[in-house]
């Protein structure tokens, strides 16, 4: 409130307190001192607010201008920290959303290694079966060929051996028939008989044997 507005107002309040003329209802009877010294404060602070009202209307513009320019800084300067934030937070986003691709594709290529692994080594083994099967068989084909082989030699040996044997017993016995027609001597002389060829093939089996 200027000093203009509180004179006003301490005047009002003075011609309340005022008595009412007598026989009137609009005359109030108050001292005149007191309303010369309410005045004279107006005239005095009168020129003094009045050019202080025109000071602020010449300076309006100025001060609407000011106003105008301080708002567009702070304006500015909140659009620009709005701007910052956003480009923050953009790159804050666009780290996690890398950070989710690379975890992602972290994932999906050691998947990808542990289903090759998997498949290599179901690879590995199925080709380690069929190599030792091989080398089996192979083996298996050269122990049965060599039985064979050895059975069939085996087999010529033994025959072989019960021919010489033939021949001996046949020489023995041509011997003894000689020796009998020249001792003059009566009765069959012993004649010798072949060994058992099971017997023969035991014996040998068991010389081998010790």
């Amino acid at each position: 409130m200027s000093r203009i507005e509180q004179i006003i107002s301490d005047m009002e309040a003075y011609l309340d307190t005022c008595k009412t003329a007598p026989f009137s209802s609009n005359k109030i009877i108050c001292e005149k001192d007191q309303l010369d010294d309410y005045l004279n404060e107006l005239r005095a602070r009168t020129p003094e607010e009045i050019k202080k009202y025109q000071r602020i209307l010449q300076n309006k513009d100025s001060i609407i201008n000011d106003a105008k320019q301080q708002g567009e800084q702070i304006i500015n300067a909140a659009a620009q920290q709005a701007q910052q934030l956003v480009d923050e937070t953009n790159i804050m986003q666009n780290a996690v959303d890398k950070a989710d691709q690379y975890l992602n594709n972290s994932n999906a290529r050691a998947q990808k290694t542990l289903e090759d692994a998997n498949s290599e080594a179901v690879q590995i083994r199925a080709s380690a079966i069929h190599y030792t099967d091989d080398m089996l068989s192979r083996l298996q084909n050269i122990i049965e060929h060599a039985i064979r082989q050895n059975n069939d030699r085996y087999q010529e040996l033994m025959n072989g051996l019960q021919n010489e044997l033939n021949v001996v017993i046949n020489n023995r016995n041509e011997l003894a028939g000689a020796d009998g027609n020249d001792s003059g001597e009566s009765g069959d002389a012993p004649q010798a008989q072949p060994a058992d060829n099971d017997t023969l093939v035991s014996g040998n089996v068991e010389d081998d044997g010790q």
